[in-house]
C-alpha cells in the first residue's frame, strides 16, 4: 500500500539522494546525465548473401554528468577544483551518487570513476526575481558503475 515500507511494488522516488566527490558530501539539488551506450558498428562481409550489413557493439561510451547545487557564502570548490587544470593534467575524484531510500540507506549507488570537472556554469542574475543563486558543474569521467545497496 502506498506510504507503507518501500517493496518491489512500487518504483523508487528520484527526490532523495546522496552525492560524494571523493570523501566529502555535497548537497545537489539535481544531478543529470548518468548515461552509458555501446557504439554500434556496422559490418558486411565480401561473401555475404544479403545486401545489407549487420551490426555489432563497439566501444563503450559514456556521456558528461551535470550536477547543480546553490550556491552559499564563500564556496568555491568547483572553482578551485578547475583551476587545478594545469598543463594537461587535473585532479581526478571518484564520484558516489547514492538514491536512498525512507530510512536514508542507499538502494542504487552510481559510481562516477576517475571525474574531472570540464564546465563550470554560474547562477544568472536579475534583478526582479525571487529564485535561489544556482550553479552547475559538468564532469567528464572514465567509468560508470551501477551497484544496488
Amino acid at each position: 500500500m502506498a506510504g507503507d515500507k518501500q517493496d518491489n511494488v512500487w518504483p523508487l522516488p528520484k527526490f532523495y539522494f546522496q552525492v560524494k566527490i571523493g570523501d566529502k558530501e555535497i548537497p545537489f539539488q539535481e544531478v543529470s546525465g548518468l548515461d552509458i551506450e555501446a557504439q554500434i558498428i556496422e559490418y558486411r562481409h565480401g561473401n555475404s548473401k544479403e545486401f545489407s550489413t549487420i551490426k555489432m557493439p563497439g566501444i563503450k561510451k559514456t556521456g558528461n554528468v551535470t550536477l547543480k547545487k546553490g550556491i552559499f557564502v564563500k564556496d568555491n570548490g568547483f572553482w578551485d577544483w578547475f583551476n587545478k587544470i594545469k598543463m594537461n593534467t587535473i585532479e581526478r575524484q571518484t564520484i558516489v551518487i547514492n538514491l536512498l531510500d525512507e530510512a536514508g540507506s542507499p538502494t542504487m549507488i552510481w559510481t562516477l570513476i576517475n571525474a574531472w570537472p570540464t564546465k563550470i556554469t554560474g547562477t544568472d542574475m536579475k534583478s526582479d526575481g525571487n529564485e535561489i543563486a544556482v550553479e552547475s558543474i559538468e564532469v567528464a569521467h572514465e567509468g560508470l558503475t551501477i551497484a544496488n545497496g
